[in-house]
């Protein structure tokens, strides 16, 4: 990681400092999302939605359709096979020592038996992966959640969790390794595991998006409960599907 990139990344944590500035006062109630932005949030929602409905979904339909199912696996499995490194940066600045030789080991037995990760061997063996990323890095560190943001292309997130995106682009090892244009590979099986997402979950976030009465409302619900969750925060009790549209508190 070259100096560049540890300045990149410095000026990014600096950043953090605002989702310590944008917190609730004492009489908002935590189980709530705090969304002090909602007027540009709804603007990038609304921009979210037009871009899915012109190209996100035609192309994840079309994906799903064309792709057999065994090639969209794979695809998959490489996507998150080349991720796992970075994966494995974040479990090691959590100081969870486990996860990250657990990660390793999926890396390791994916590339080398997995056929690159095309296969999962590891889960093969039971290995599950553990997932993590930079805005639960920033969480274990203790910097607190911030208000709800909706970004434009990205989607759902929080101020924390925003900055956590940005940070994620540098910490995959291999992106320093993997010559041109071999680095960008990962990159291309991502999109295409994103669009299988979008096929696949299709009729489901198409009635959260264009058949809920707010669909803002619902998504930011969704993403807040389900995130808190992940994380194990107090806010969040009970576990939630991030594609169930029957969550409490609709």
């Amino acid at each position: 990681m070259n100096f560049r990139v540890l300045n990149v990344i410095s000026a990014v944590l600096i950043s953090v400092t605002l989702a310590g500035c944008n917190n609730p006062g004492a009489g908002h109630d935590p189980a709530l999302a705090f969304d002090p932005f909602e007027e540009r949030n709804r603007n990038n929602h609304e921009l979210n939605k037009s871009i899915d409905r012109a190209v996100v979904r035609p192309a994840g339909n079309g994906y799903v359709k064309i792709i057999p199912k065994p090639v969209q696996k794979g695809v998959s499995n490489f996507s998150a096979n080349l991720g796992m490194p970075s994966l494995v940066v974040n479990n090691l600045l959590q100081g969870r020592i486990g996860d990250a030789g657990k990660n390793t080991l999926r890396f390791a037995l994916n590339t080398t038996i997995g056929l690159g990760g095309l296969v999962d061997a590891a889960g093969e063996f039971k290995l599950e992966e553990a997932d993590t990323d930079f805005g639960e890095t920033l969480h274990v560190w203790g910097v607190r959640e911030g208000a709800y943001v909706e970004l434009p292309v990205l989607g759902p997130s929080t101020e924390r969790d925003a900055v956590g995106k940005v940070v994620d682009l540098f910490t995959n090892p291999l992106s320093y390794v993997l010559p041109s244009p071999e680095k960008y590979i990962g990159t291309g099986a991502s999109l295409a595991a994103r669009l299988g997402d979008r096929g696949t979950y299709a009729d489901t976030l198409d009635a959260l998006l264009y058949e809920s009465a707010d669909s803002y409302s619902q998504a930011r619900a969704i993403y807040i409960q389900n995130r808190r969750f992940e994380l194990g925060e107090d806010a969040a009790e009970v576990e939630s599907d991030p594609f169930d549209l029957n969550t409490e508190g609709f």
